[in-house]
């Protein structure tokens, strides 16, 4: 059987009708063998209209359900996820690429974010504020915000989704879920799983979460449209400056998740086995298509020969292959473009003066992750190329390696692997790693739920996940109250009628 044949039967099994095929929809296709799988129904002008119709009305019910009772319906898509999980994950490895235990730990985050919003549900907490006139009592409150879309990209196919959609639905928000159209079938079978978690609570209004598979063309009506109070969207920089542009046109809220262009400091105190395991995972996992990957390694000179020399022996061993198979630690780039996108920035690294260390060749979609030293951050550096490719750049100076680490437009994530307190400390300082994640004796990549998850800069400012992340999904509100039988002004102003 070919992986999308293998898909198929798992679409039945994980419950998804019939009805979801048509022959005129938007094809499917596993960049594991290329093969192409039955076509989806996708959403015209008419079915995104409508959605949106359903959501306003589905708000106005769900934001009068106590917030603990929105929290039931997310613990019950955890269950739900957890009873398939494993035919979930399976589907992601077949339709993104992933290697099985990646496509498990999908999984894993969307059952983890979901504990998470449980627990906040009963935790959505203001603020009490004293008042300057007696007998008055000011609070500050978070209420529900409204219909959310969610846009998603290929590379986390459903555990973005999952991040955005536990914390609005406790939020008290409907959400409409936008996925790419590289990963239709992942997001469709995930929307099956959702609605049995809705059948079994019971009485949730029709229209409160919602899936729209579609082209470019459904992500530009949400983002136009002044009933979605929130766009949260995960793409690359120049479709979230699009987003940002439109949803600002109508002073509308976005929180975007958009490129990275991550490095990694390496000081001579370094613990280099450590340092060699985290460069190989965060550089290579997922076939170097993380909006976290690892894409620049900062070394420095004393230590970036013996380095350099065992990264080359690492990567020359690596198993590339069907990410099914057991062993195989690097599986496809999800297309044919993304390959060309990897051979094109490799020839563009040569010729502003850098030379390939390993790897770097291809067969299709499958290719050698590639090592290049560089003489400087050239313009093939600053640019983010989805595909597994690490930059090697010296330092002299950790001032020197900071500077380094900053002077890109992406702000995503970051780390320094030493064994200095001062250069540790110096790393997570004011004028240290400018990006929205710091790590230290840890990659780039791989963060848990319960920290907030974004970046600054051309990464977009958003923040999704755990911390106060659900604070996105709310609006603010202050309220005062006046339980006397006087009515001071405030700043002591008179106005007597």
């Amino acid at each position: 059987m070919t992986a999308s044949q293998d898909a198929r039967a798992l679409l039945t099994r994980l419950g998804v009708p019939e009805t979801t095929f048509a022959p005129s929809g938007l094809p499917t296709r596993s960049p594991i063998d290329g093969s192409t799988g039955d076509a989806v129904r996708t959403a015209d002008a008419a079915t995104t209209q409508a959605a949106l119709a359903s959501a306003t009305t589905a708000f106005d019910a769900w934001r009068r359900i106590p917030a603990p009772r929105r929290g039931e319906l997310v613990r019950l898509l955890g269950e739900e996820l957890r009873a398939s999980k494993d035919d979930l994950a399976m589907l992601v490895t077949l339709e993104a690429g992933k290697i099985v235990s990646e496509g498990l730990g999908e999984v894993q985050e969307m059952i983890d974010i979901c504990d998470f919003a449980v627990g906040l549900s009963r935790q959505l907490y203001g603020l009490t504020l004293p008042s300057e006139r007696p007998g008055h009592h000011m609070r500050e409150t978070w209420q529900p915000l409204g219909p959310v879309a969610v846009i998603s990209a290929f590379n986390f196919p459903v555990a973005v989704w999952a991040w955005n959609a536990a914390l609005a639905l406790v939020c008290g928000d409907p959400v409409i879920w936008k996925p790419s159209e590289k990963t239709p079938q992942t997001a469709i079978a995930t929307h099956a799983v959702m609605q049995r978690a809705l059948a079994r609570f019971g009485d949730a209004p029709e229209g409160l979460v919602q899936l729209l598979v579609g082209g470019r063309e459904v992500g530009e009506a949400l983002a136009a449209d002044p009933r979605v109070a929130l766009v949260s969207a995960t793409g690359s920089t120049r479709m979230g400056k699009a987003v940002a542009t439109t949803v600002a046109g109508r002073l509308g809220r976005s929180l975007l998740e958009l490129g990275g262009n991550n490095a990694m400091i390496v000081t001579p105190s370094a613990d280099m086995d450590m340092a060699v395991r985290a460069i190989a995972f965060s550089a290579v996992g997922t076939a170097g298509q993380r909006c976290t990957t690892l894409r620049r390694l900062l070394v420095h000179e004393d230590v970036a020969e013996a380095l350099i020399e065992r990264l080359a022996k690492a990567y020359a061993n690596l198993p590339i292959g069907d990410p099914r198979q057991d062993g195989v630690l690097v599986g496809p780039l999800i297309d044919e473009d993304a390959a060309k996108g990897f051979d094109t920035a490799l020839s563009q690294a040569v010729e502003q003066g850098g030379e390939i260390v390993v790897g770097g060749t291809r067969d299709g979609s499958y290719v050698r992750p590639a090592i290049v030293r560089m003489p400087t951050q050239s313009a093939v550096v600053q640019h983010e190329t989805f595909a597994p490719i690490l930059y090697v750049l010296t330092w002299k100076t950790f001032d020197e390696a900071v500077a380094m680490q900053n002077a890109v437009p992406q702000g995503l994530s970051s780390c320094v692997f030493t064994d200095s307190v001062r250069d540790a400390e110096a790393f997570l300082s004011a004028w240290g790693s400018d990006c929205g994640i710091a790590n230290v004796n840890i990659g780039p990549s791989g963060a848990e739920i319960g920290g907030a998850f974004g970046g600054e800069k051309d990464t977009g400012g958003g923040r999704e996940s755990g911390s106060d992340a659900w604070k996105s999904y709310m609006r603010r509100q202050t309220q005062t109250v006046n339980f006397s039988t006087a009515l001071p002004l405030a700043q002591g102003v008179k106005f007597e009628v």
